[in-house]
C-alpha cells in the first residue's frame, strides 16, 4: 500500500470556512466519482479545527501557521499506479486538478508519496 499525503493551503481569496465547505462538498464527491478509475482505495479528508488547541501547539515549538487541512489516499501500490495508463484515468486526473485550482493555493500545498508505519494503533 502507498500514501499520498497532500497538506492543503486555500487560496487566499477563500475563508477556511469557504474552503472546506468546497472541499467537502465539491471536491470530495468528484474525487468519489474518479476513484475507481484511479485506483484510489481511500480517500480521507482532515480539516484543521480546534484554534486554541492549535494555537496553543504552535506557540510552544515555534511553528508556522497551520495548514487549511491534509488529504490522504491510499492506493495499492506504485507498480498499479504506473500500469494505470488509460485514457480515463487520464482524463480524472485532469478534472480534478482543474477542480484544486479552484480553491486550493497548489504552490504553497506540498504533496507527496510515502509508506505508513503504524507505531500505536
Amino acid at each position: 500500500m502507498i500514501k499520498l499525503s497532500f497538506c492543503l493551503r486555500r487560496l487566499p481569496h477563500l475563508s477556511r470556512e469557504e474552503f472546506q465547505t468546497y472541499w467537502r462538498e465539491t471536491h470530495a464527491p468528484l474525487v468519489a466519482r474518479h476513484a475507481e478509475t484511479l485506483g484510489i482505495l481511500r480517500y480521507v479528508q482532515v480539516h484543521t479545527g480546534h484554534e486554541a488547541l492549535n494555537g496553543a501547539m504552535q506557540g510552544s515549538r515555534g511553528g508556522p501557521d497551520a495548514y487549511d487541512g491534509v488529504a490522504e489516499l491510499w492506493f495499492e501500490s506504485e507498480e498499479a499506479m504506473a500500469a494505470n495508463t488509460s485514457e480515463a484515468a487520464a482524463a480524472a486526473g485532469r478534472e480534478l486538478l482543474e477542480d484544486e485550482k479552484k480553491f486550493i493555493d497548489l504552490a504553497n500545498s506540498p504533496l507527496w508519496f510515502g509508506d505508513e508505519h503504524v507505531v500505536v494503533g
